[in-house]
């Protein structure tokens, strides 16, 4: 993980809902020369793909109107503070949407996805340590209205992280 810009994906575009944007192969090759820096200058990234840097910026341009990248600032969870993560999964009788709007206006939920299968819900939780993700569970997401049980998995280190989705 690293802290300097990098360009991901929109939660909207990951969804596989919809109609999505046609990228071409020079586009892509945009994006991922983004990925690998998101701060890169568009005339470095022009001669890397073999356009001017006038074109580049309008790609990139029309890559961030279209929702299909956003270029972040991406930090690593322990250098900042918050050095408890974990994945919750929670079990809903009744309507998702609620409960799935309640937690993504928790700032310690940093992602949030309904799913098929063991779970209605999963989220990801990055606290400042136990204590805070033990009220975070307990006090917050436990006691939503419509949350029957939650299971959570604790991560004892983080292996690979990574936002690269759609160019390899």
């Amino acid at each position: 993980m690293h802290s300097e810009d990098v360009a991901s994906r929109s939660a909207d575009s990951r969804t596989g809902t919809g109609s999505s944007p046609t990228i071409d192969a020079v586009s892509l090759a945009i994006i991922e020369q983004l990925q690998q820096d998101g701060r890169r200058p568009y005339a470095a990234i022009g001669k890397a793909v073999g356009l001017s840097e006038a074109a580049v910026r309008q790609r990139v341009q029309k890559l961030l109107d279209q929702g299909v990248m956003q270029i972040v600032a991406v930090t690593d969870p322990l250098t900042v503070g918050l050095r408890r993560q974990a994945m919750v999964g929670i079990h809903v009788e009744g309507d998702l949407d609620p409960v799935a709007d309640a937690l993504t206006a928790m700032p310690e939920c940093e992602y949030v996805v309904m799913t098929a299968g063991s779970f209605d819900l999963m989220v990801e939780v990055v606290c400042e340590d136990d204590d805070h993700l033990l009220d975070v569970i307990n006090k917050r997401i436990r006691t939503l209205p419509g949350v029957r049980s939650t299971e959570s998995f604790v991560y004892l280190k983080l292996k690979k992280q990574t936002y690269m989705w759609g160019t390899r």
